[in-house]
């Protein structure tokens, strides 16, 4: 398979994947993450893709990219080393206040239910 076959298999694999995640918010009953104004109180839901553990202004914190189908934004736990659960490719529901930093949308020590 040449180059550019691969590359396009992979754009509708994953516009695919991005409906689909798009399709489980609106099931898990919340709004996208693209429509969610800076500031204000979000439930969204998504998958995980990527973990990192990163210090912020000299505080540990676990770092988490929430991606459902629309935009992405960035979960926080301050103080936090590993959280039982929390892992690439997981799907999960997250709780709280969305705010940018720079031009990334991120969310504070969000409350969160995993999927089962």
């Amino acid at each position: 398979m040449g180059r550019f076959s691969r590359t396009l298999e992979r754009l509708s694999t994953d516009n695919l994947e991005a409906g689909e995640l798009k399709s489980e918010a609106a099931k898990a009953g919340c709004q996208l993450i693209s429509s969610q104004e800076d500031r204000c109180m979000a439930t969204i839901h998504g998958v995980l893709r990527s973990v990192t553990l990163r210090p912020v202004d000299g505080v540990t914190a676990l770092e988490a990219e929430l991606y459902d189908g629309s935009d992405s934004v960035t979960l926080v736990w301050l103080g936090r080393r590993k959280i039982e659960g929390i892992a690439a490719g997981r799907q999960l529901k997250a709780f709280g206040r969305i705010g940018m930093r720079g031009t990334t949308r991120i969310i504070y020590n969000p409350r969160y239910e995993l999927d089962a």
